[in-house]
């Protein structure tokens, strides 16, 4: 069930479905045993994010014989919000806001990744894209330009950009003429497309994603620059849950179908399992750019 939160203690079902196991067993264990709540990073816009969420929904309830929660936050702070408290079951993450829970003292571990359907990897890239008809052939020419970013907590639409602007010793506050944080990668690429910047940091699947639904298209946009690759968006689970429970997770996602589509866009090729380790370089990238609070554990 994909649950959009409004307000403060109001919520709104999107869609509810009868909650029925294949396994009567099932059924009867579980019939008591409250509703997983999963919280989703808004990384698109709502309604394709609830679109993506369906399937995913649908899988887990099945393979877990009870009610899964999805839970669309309206920032990204809010999700890691959510996780400091222990709100939240489970969370759809990306590696930024992943290790940004962790410094604020969530009880989290990262659980799953996707693998992605067309890399066959566990990774994905951040990119620049402009209009095709721009003079804007590279980083360096972004100087004087608009330029749209999603979130400060965005891996792929801040972080990796950031990184390379400061490589190449571009200040954005000083080098740019304007900067717009959107709040989701679809916001940036309509901002691109309506002319409202110049160029729009987002990644390589969001801007496929966009062609497809007819946002921008090959003919009237491109890339300028893409980052090296980037651990993909972690699944993450609280650690308050039985290691039995987590187990079930692990295998339902592993076992997961092809083509369930992630945060980002992406569709999958099922998922494999990740550790802390792998998000070290990102945490490393945040250190170097003063991105962690002095609060942090």
């Amino acid at each position: 069930m994909v649950v959009v939160l409004l307000g403060a203690g109001c919520t709104h079902n999107i869609f509810v479905k009868n909650h029925q196991s294949p396994l009567d067993s099932v059924v009867s264990s579980t019939i008591n045993l409250s509703a997983l709540k999963v919280g989703v990073l808004p990384t698109q816009s709502r309604t394709e994010q609830e679109r993506m969420i369906k399937p995913l929904d649908e899988y887990l309830e099945k393979s877990l014989g009870r009610q899964v929660d999805f839970q669309i936050a309206q920032s990204y702070e809010e999700v890691v919000d959510w996780l400091v408290k222990g709100k939240l079951d489970l969370a759809y993450l990306g590696p930024v806001t992943y290790l940004e829970a962790v410094d604020k003292g969530a009880k989290i571990e990262p659980l799953v990744a996707p693998i992605d359907k067309h890399t066959g990897q566990p990774w994905y890239r951040s990119c620049i894209i402009v209009q095709a008809n721009s003079s804007i052939k590279s980083i360096k020419d972004l100087k004087g330009k608009r330029v749209a970013f999603v979130h400060k907590s965005s891996t792929s639409g801040y972080l990796m950009a950031a990184a390379t602007f400061k490589n190449l010793e571009i200040n954005p506050r000083e080098d740019f003429s304007q900067i717009l944080f959107t709040g989701s990668h679809s916001k940036s690429i309509e901002a691109l497309a309506n002319g409202t910047v110049d160029a729009a940091v987002t990644n390589v699947s969001s801007y496929l994603k966009s062609q497809k639904q007819g946002r921008v298209t090959a003919q009237n946009s491109r890339i300028i620059w893409e980052s090296a690759p980037i651990p993909h968006s972690p699944i993450v689970i609280s650690q308050k849950l039985s290691p039995e429970l987590i187990l079930q997770f692990k295998r339902a996602f592993i076992s997961s179908p092809d083509g369930i589509e992630d945060i980002v866009g992406t569709e999958s090729a099922g998922y494999t399992l990740i550790i802390p380790a792998d998000y070290a370089p990102i945490q490393k990238l945040r250190q170097e750019l003063n991105l962690i609070a002095t609060s942090a554990k």
